[in-house]
């Protein structure tokens, strides 16, 4: 496997070259896939102000605020790995109010939240209509191999060791959750980008 360095700023110029570089007749709709140790949302956010400055509309959204209700996702428990893999991201929810109406031929019409996981509510959000040409970026976890539309997918890659180093005492036990879904999704070898952030001063983008 071969990487090239990278600073973040530098990173983040680069994506955001590449998904402007895309059809203006059309939305984009980005994944930014990383466990919550390797902060994927940091990543996202970072990306909608150069695109803005280029030309194109940017919204962000995070897979986690679109989670199942309480009383699904802890069904089996409040720590079991196999339900966090599989049971937590309404998938079905965040396709049919987020990524559906961003197809070609679509609405535009997106839902920013779906669900406050702090009060175990609906949040209520009002829609909101994306021009065509307009960006969406999507942080989450164990986002790919679910069939998911995307243009363009991310992955921050994070070895075992760093992911057991630098994830939450109160979430180590999410982390057999990320080994199978290294094993089952592959997202190393599926993201349309990877990007290895054992250190995070010093990035890395696997290009073979």
């Amino acid at each position: 496997m071969r990487v090239r360095p990278v600073s973040m700023p530098s990173l983040v110029e680069e994506l955001a070259d590449r998904i402007a570089d895309s059809p203006r007749s059309s939305w984009v709709r980005v994944a930014v896939d990383g466990a919550p140790a390797a902060r994927p949302g940091d990543l996202a956010d970072a990306l909608a102000g150069p695109l803005r400055l280029r030309g194109r509309e940017a919204m962000r959204v995070s897979a986690w605020d679109f989670l199942r209700p309480a009383s699904l996702r802890f069904e089996h428990g409040r720590t079991d790995p196999d339900a966090f893999y599989e049971d937590w991201l309404d998938a079905g929810g965040l396709t049919r109010e987020v990524l559906a109406p961003l197809d070609p031929g679509g609405s535009g019409r997106v839902l920013p939240s779906l669900w406050n996981t702090a009060t175990d509510r609906a949040t209520r959000a009002p829609y909101v209509t994306l021009p065509p040409g307009a960006v969406l970026l999507l942080d989450g976890a164990l986002l790919l191999g679910r069939w998911l539309p995307f243009e363009l997918t991310v992955h921050l890659r994070l070895s075992a060791g760093a992911l057991a180093r630098r994830t939450d005492p109160e979430l180590r036990w999410t982390l057999p959750a990320y080994e199978r879904y290294e094993l089952e999704a592959e997202p190393a070898e599926t993201a349309d980008v990877v990007v290895r952030v054992d250190d995070p001063r010093h990035p890395a983008v696997v290009i073979g």
